[in-house]
Parts: C-alpha cells; sequence; structure tokens
C-alpha cells in the first residue's frame, strides 16, 4: 500500500513561539513496523493525521515512544518526514535527534529539511561522559541548523540546576527542558534556578502528570495520546487549571492501571503502548530489539483494561470542541 501523501505545509518557530505554543499535551506517535520489523511508514502517516485531529501543541517524530534509538538515520528522517506531512500544518512537529554529535548534527539538518518545527535532544550513546563533553554534544547539534532546541534530560543525561543553567547561556537555541528523571523536587529546584529563560515540559510518563503540574510545567509528553487522545487532554487541562481531584480520578481509572502493566518488565514502555494500539485496531506492529514485545498473559490484561478505556475512545470530543477545551485550559492557566 503506498504512503499517504499530504500537502505540507512548514511551521517556523522562534524561541518565543516555543514558548508560548507548547502549552498542554505533545501527541508522542510510535512508529509502526511490520511482522518483519521493517517500517510501516503508511501506519504511520495515518496514526499521525488521526493523532492530529485532536488540539495537541505539538507532535513529537522519532522520540523515545517513536523507539529512536532503534532506527538508522534515513529511517529517522523519514519518520520525521511523513510525520511532517501527515501533521499538514496543523500543529508543529518536534523531531528526536541523539547517539552523538556527528549523527545527532546530521538528523538536525535532515529534520530542518524535512520540515520540522524543533528538535528534542536525546541523550548521546555515551553513558559517562563529562560536563564539557556532554555540552559539546549538544552545542553540535544545537548549532546544525536553525531550528529552537529541547533538551530531554533523561536516563544518563542527569544536569544540575547550575549546569542547566550554564547549557543555556552556552547555547542559545536552547529553549526548552524536558525532563525524564521522575525528580520532582530536583526539577523544581532546577526551574527556580533557571527561571523563564527555558520553557518547562514534563516527559517520564503520564502518570507523573500530578507532579509536573503542581511545580508549575506547561506541557507534556504524552504516550496515552496514542490510545486515547481525549484523555491526554483532559489530563493536561486538569493539570493547568490545579484541578487535582479531577486529576486524581483520571490516574485512578486509567493511568495507573496502564502504567502497573508497563512496569512488568524493563523496556516494557512501547511494547504495552503498541499492544494497546493493536487491541483498539490502531495499527503499531512490534517493536524492535533489544525492547520485547508483550508476553502473552500481559496481553490479556491489557485486553482487559482497553475495555475500560474505550469509555474515552466512543466519547472522543469533535475537533471544534476539544479545541475550545484547549483554549479554555491555556487562557486559565496564564
Amino acid at each position: 500500500m503506498p504512503v499517504l501523501t499530504f500537502r505540507v505545509r512548514i511551521y517556523p518557530m522562534t524561541p518565543a513561539d516555543v514558548r508560548h505554543r507548547f502549552r498542554g499535551v505533545f501527541g508522542f506517535p510510535v512508529t509502526p513496523f511490520h511482522k518483519d520489523l521493517s517500517l510501516d511508514l503508511d501506519a504511520l502517516a495515518r496514526n499521525v493525521d488521526e493523532m492530529s485531529r485532536h488540539p495537541f501543541c505539538a507532535m513529537v517524530a522519532a522520540g523515545g515512544t517513536g523507539e529512536m534509538y532503534s532506527l538508522t538515520v534515513p529511517e529517522i528522517l523519514d519518520v520525521i518526514r511523513v510525520a511532517v506531512e501527515a501533521a499538514a500544518g496543523r500543529m508543529p512537529v518536534v523531531a528526536g535527534v541523539g547517539f552523538n554529535a556527528a549523527l545527532g548534527a546530521e538528523i538536525a539538518r535532515g529534520a530542518e529539511r524535512a520540515g520540522a518545527s524543533c528538535l528534542l535532544a536525546l541523550p548521546p550513546y555515551y553513558s559517562n561522559a563529562p560536563e564539557e563533553g556532554l555540552f559539546h554534544y549538544y552545542e553540535a547539534i544545537g548549532r546544525a541548523s536553525n531550528l529552537p532546541l529541547i533538551v530531554y534530560s533523561r536516563d544518563w543525561a542527569v544536569f544540575s540546576p547550575q549546569m542547566v543553567a550554564r547549557l543555556a547561556n552556552r547555547l542559545p537555541s536552547l529553549v526548552g527542558w524536558k525532563d525524564g528523571q521522575g525528580d520532582a523536587r530536583k526539577y523544581q529546584r532546577i526551574m527556580s534556578y533557571v527561571g523563564d529563560r527555558l520553557a518547562w515540559f514534563g516527559g517520564i510518563g503520564d502518570d507523573c502528570v500530578p507532579a509536573y503540574f503542581a511545580i508549575g510545567v506547561q506541557a507534556y509528553t504524552s504516550s496515552i495520546s496514542n490510545i486515547a487522545p481525549r484523555l491526554s487532554l483532559q489530563l493536561a487541562e486538569a493539570g493547568l487549571t490545579r484541578n487535582f481531584a479531577e486529576l486524581d480520578g483520571l490516574m485512578h481509572r486509567y493511568v495507573h492501571p496502564l502504567y502497573a502493566i508497563r512496569d512488568r518488565m524493563r523496556g516494557y514502555e512501547v511494547a504495552v503502548m503498541k499492544t494497546a494500539m493493536e487491541i483498539l485496531g490502531i495499527p503499531a506492529g512490534p517493536v524492535r530489539p533489544p525492547l520485547v514485545n508483550c508476553l502473552e498473559q500481559h496481553v490479556e490484561q491489557i485486553r482487559k483494561l482497553m475495555e475500560v478505556y474505550r469509555e474515552v475512545m466512543e466519547e472522543r470530543e469533535s475537533g471544534e470542541s476539544a479545541e475550545r477545551s484547549q483554549a479554555g485550559a491555556g487562557r486559565r492557566s496564564r
């Protein structure tokens, strides 16, 4: 089946645009594969097209949930290109970059040519880099294109408040910070120390939404956006408006049961989401090694949970009402 084609409208963004537009939820599509583990770009186009009907602040292509580190550089650029085409100007596309300084810069240049609006830098391959080497890595990526840069602080990319401030001073294109450590106490100290020089995002998972919005992030990246866009938008709206009673109810019914399954095995984060998508009739396919697909007993647990999720699947808001809901959340958060 040929890949779907769309009219592409480039979505240029300045640093100020990132700070003001990126509020609420980043859609975070998986990268679908065929059974032979080749890219399924047609499924990706269809999924991004459907997700783009909801008022996410942006779409992230080839991020962590998108299995960036299992892709080749040409595959990453194909994923970014198809995501930009499928989003069709309805929202900016943030492109994942990583590996090392040279490959990261190559991906950054290719992402800019493909029409991405912003870069999301994942940690480098080396887990024990000294501060200066780590800074050179981000500088090489940030200076390779004209796109704004968001750093994703996850795994071994651990920063102190002073390190974040030093990197921001050295790299003018750095406009946002995405936390992947899950330490709300430390993240709040970083945010307080650096202030509004950067936009602050939550990134370790939907299960951290209450903590993230309690300390003042303006948006979060949602893997649940793949299966229940309306739910991810509800989570963000409740967080932005500090409606923690509603947020607690959503977390209890939908988020905590899903993440309990994701915690059953290391690296299960993407496999569980892909299994849930397939159960709901959304093409996703298997994961690539070193990730593993869900065990059968866990597939049955996900199947039962997706019956609960159909409550928020079958009552999806129309594009107009969802936009009004998100706009209201944005006004109340200012």
